[in-house]
């Protein structure tokens, strides 16, 4: 079977939604499915190759689209790209001999409802506006992560029958490293004595990071907070607000193993936790 996976994305991205894409499309292939990642040919700081950079098997392709890279100016320009990417995405997969058109974008599955292709939706939050609900009543699967997101859905009146539930997951054999915590401290150039608390992932305000770099003002000095993520603009305010912390900003998602073995303890401080 010729899976299509559509996504609105930068490929490769240091946002998690990058390597659950990755990840998706892997285990279609390795489930002996022929799968095209289709996304936008949008501008990234990253050069690395993306199946080099989220460590995943290089068993299936990856389609870059032309598009007009209008996302920095605002809603605006977030709004013509996602409408022109979903023209151009489905137009490209109207043409394509593929068996299924995947997507966690209702907008090109729209569009493609006329195609006649067998389509499926990709949800991981309870979303049900006008599109998504015309790309349901037209017969598209529906793929959610939790037996909540489900249930909202069916009071929606979507059948449970087109409804499959498929849990968030992690590739445990990633995380089976030899390496031990001075190794992976060695590389990452952290202490080797003391104590580290480690936080990996996006700073941004829900996401609880800076009452966890208030906390270090606290904390005596043989304990140290780390974080890796991108700082974006605060790249030079954040380690000057906090020199107690020690920020080694983005770090390819395959070195994740390694990283969290260098900490003591790992956090999740946001806000919904």
């Amino acid at each position: 079977m010729k899976i299509g996976y559509i996504v609105n994305a930068r490929i490769p991205s240091s946002k998690a939604h990058g390597i659950q894409i990755m990840k998706m499309c892997e285990a279609f292939a390795l489930h002996g499915h022929e799968v095209v990642l289709i996304a936008p040919n949008r501008h990234t700081s990253i050069k690395d190759d993306p199946f080099l950079y989220y460590g995943v098997r290089s068993i299936f392709k990856i389609k870059k689209l032309w598009t007009i890279d209008t996302v920095r100016f605002g809603k605006i320009g977030f709004r013509f790209h996602h409408l022109l990417f979903s023209l151009v995405s489905a137009c490209y997969a109207a043409s394509g001999k593929f068996d299924i058109i995947y997507s966690r974008d209702d907008l090109p599955l729209l569009l493609l409802t006329l195609s006649h292709k067998r389509l499926a939706l990709e949800s991981h939050m309870g979303r049900y506006n006008l599109l998504t609900a015309l790309v349901l009543r037209s017969g598209a699967k529906l793929t959610v992560i939790s037996n909540r997101l489900k249930e909202f859905y069916v009071s929606k009146g979507v059948p449970e029958s087109q409804i499959l539930v498929a849990h968030d997951a992690v590739d445990l054999e990633e995380f089976d490293t030899s390496i031990g915590k001075e190794g992976a401290r060695r590389r990452l150039g952290l202490p080797i004595d003391g104590k580290i608390i480690m936080y990996i992932g996006a700073l941004k305000e829900w996401k609880g990071y800076l009452t966890l770099l208030e906390s270090s003002k606290y904390l005596p000095d043989d304990i140290r907070i780390v974080i890796i993520g991108s700082m974006g603009k605060q790249v030079d305010s954040l380690p000057k607000a906090y020199p107690h912390a020690i920020f080694l900003g983005i770090q390819p998602y395959r070195d994740l193993p390694v990283n969290q073995k260098a900490a003591d303890v790992l956090v999740i401080p946001n806000t919904i936790t």
